[in-house]
């Protein structure tokens, strides 16, 4: 009888965990593993090319068309961040608190069209140098865009002076307390704390959940030689674009 209930207490041991005695090596190993998957894993479709803005969303699976009620204009983000969106939405309207998308998902293209924009004609009169950093001062040089990644957006309006009183600052208040709960966080933040980069943007937030995976692939896979193609891109060296621009963001959410 005490061999039979012996054998039943060995089996089930090793049913349910494998080994009833494990190493102290298998012990580690495991330990690792566990580590490891508690991080999330580099997306399939996460490329070089997808970081950089060089592929078409439009007909990308994974985004999705904001609904006409919280956009004013054609804006497409992926479907997690928008899923994420309404949720925050639908809890800022319990605070007569509303929300509208103005900015989305732009790819290498939209974003060369704004660039060289500026660069030919709105600021053309400046000396190339001074002219890429007046530009930098709210617009990323292409394939440098978090709005590459379907993961940022602009909310309510593009000017700062508006999140600083009335109506504005209720929203801003309300997001700087509540927007972190739904993921998202301001990227842009005050430079007072010695933020590299693009001046403070109010209105620009981010869905940190994946922008956080996809900042990491950024710096892992691109150079500043993969920044090409456009007018004064030459500049991007110069100016150190990927540390001092698409690593110059709020601290909070530089290493979450």
């Amino acid at each position: 009888m005490g061999i039979f209930k012996l054998s039943i207490k060995l089996f089930l041991c090793l049913f349910f965990f494998g080994n009833c005695n494990p190493s102290k090596k298998e012990k580690i190993t495991k330990t690792k593993s566990f580590k490891v998957d508690t991080i999330p894993k580099t997306p399939k479709y996460l490329t070089k090319n997808y970081v950089l803005g060089k592929f078409n969303y439009t007909n990308n699976a994974d985004f999705v068309l904001v609904p006409k009620e919280v956009s004013n204009k054609k804006i497409y983000l992926r479907k997690e961040v928008l899923k994420a969106f309404l949720k925050m939405k639908r809890a800022a309207e319990k605070n007569n608190i509303r929300f509208k998308i103005i900015s989305g998902t732009r790819n290498f293209n939209h974003q060369k069209r704004i660039w060289n924009y500026k660069w030919n004609t709105k600021y053309k009169n400046l000396p190339p140098l001074k002219r890429a950093k007046k530009i930098l001062e709210f617009s990323s040089m292409p394939s440098t865009s978090r709005h590459h990644w379907g993961t940022d957006l602009d909310i309510n309006s593009l000017n700062n002076t508006y999140f600083t009183k009335g109506k504005g600052l209720k929203e801003y208040h309300w997001l700087l307390k509540n927007a972190s709960k739904f993921g998202f966080y301001q990227v842009y933040t005050s430079k007072k704390n010695g933020r590299t980069g693009y001046h403070e943007e109010k209105w620009h937030w981010t869905y940190l959940p994946l922008s956080s995976i996809y900042l990491k692939y950024y710096n892992t896979h691109v150079t500043l030689n993969d920044i090409t193609d456009f007018k004064g891109a030459a500049f991007a060296k110069e100016l150190n674009i990927i540390k001092n621009y698409v690593n110059g963001i709020n601290p909070e959410i530089l290493n979450p």
